[in-house]
C-alpha cells in the first residue's frame, strides 16, 4: 500500500493516498471497504475531522481553497451513494429471483412449450409443437424426422410476426398416414426475403419441477428428461 499523501484545498494538511484511492474508486481494497473500516462513510468521517483540524490551523495567510475542498468532499458522498445503491439493487435481486422461483413453482403438472429437438409418437397421437421467432419472417417450416434420418413431414408455416407459434402435428407423414410411435426429431427453419433467419422448435411437455440455476434464476425439469430456463417458455397450455 502507498503511503504518499496529499493535501485538502492546497493547505499543508494532508490526506492519505488510502484515502483518495478509494474515494476515486481506485484502490484494490475499495470492494471491501466495509470489512477494512474504510466504507464511505468512515471516509465522510475521517474527511470532516481533517477538515475541521485544517480549518482550526490554517496559515491565515494562505486560507484553504474552498473549491478544491468541496471536490473531495462530493467524491466521497458519491462513493456513499454509490454502494447505497449497490445494496438496494443486491436487495432487489434477491426480491426477483424469489418471485421467479414462486412463479415457477405454480407452472408444476402444467404443460408448457418449451425449446426442444425430439417429440414422442404413441398410439398415433404426437404432442403440440411450435416455433418461437424472434423477429417477423416471411416463411417458416418445422421438419420432423425419423429415427433412420428420414423426413415424414414438413408442417409448412408460411409468413409469420415474431413471437411464440403453435403447431399441432396430427402424427401423421406427408402422405397422410399414421406414423409408427416412436421419438421423432423437430427442427425449425425460416426465411426473411430468401435469407436465412433464426427459428426455435418448441415442443409441449408437462412441469415436473423447478430447478435453480447457480445464478439463482429458476429452471423447469420437464417430463421429457429437459431442463429448460422459465425465461424460454414459449406458452403455457
Amino acid at each position: 500500500m502507498s503511503s504518499s499523501n496529499t493535501t485538502i484545498g492546497g493547505s499543508t494538511a494532508t490526506v492519505s493516498q488510502q484515502l483518495l484511492d478509494t474515494m476515486n474508486g481506485t484502490s484494490s481494497s475499495s470492494s471491501s471497504a466495509s470489512s477494512s473500516g474504510t466504507s464511505a462513510s468512515d471516509l465522510q468521517s475521517t474527511f470532516l475531522r481533517m477538515l475541521v483540524a485544517q480549518l482550526q490551523n490554517q496559515d491565515p495567510t494562505n486560507p484553504m481553497d474552498s473549491s478544491q475542498m468541496t471536490s473531495q468532499l462530493a467524491q466521497i458522498n458519491t462513493v456513499s451513494g454509490i454502494q447505497q445503491l449497490n445494496t438496494s439493487l443486491s436487495s432487489l435481486s434477491t426480491q426477483l429471483s424469489a418471485g421467479q422461483n414462486a412463479q415457477a413453482a405454480l407452472l408444476i403438472g402444467s404443460t408448457v412449450l418449451a425449446p426442444g429437438s425430439s417429440a414422442a409418437v404413441s398410439s398415433g397421437s404426437a404432442p403440440q409443437l411450435g416455433v418461437t421467432l424472434p423477429s417477423a419472417v416471411s416463411d417458416v417450416k418445422l421438419t420432423i424426422t425419423n429415427s433412420a434420418g428420414q423426413v415424414v413431414n414438413t408442417l409448412d408455416l408460411g409468413a409469420q410476426s415474431a413471437g411464440t407459434v403453435p403447431v399441432t402435428w396430427n402424427g401423421k407423414d406427408s402422405s397422410g398416414n399414421t406414423v409408427a410411435d416412436g421419438t421423432y426429431t423437430i427442427s425449425a427453419s425460416a426465411t426473411t426475403n430468401g435469407q436465412s433467419a433464426t427459428a426455435t422448435a418448441l415442443v409441449a411437455s408437462q412441469v415436473q419441477g423447478v430447478v435453480q440455476k447457480s445464478d439463482g434464476t429458476p429452471s423447469l425439469s420437464l417430463a421429457n428428461g429437459k431442463t429448460v430456463a422459465l425465461t424460454s417458455v414459449g406458452a403455457i397450455l
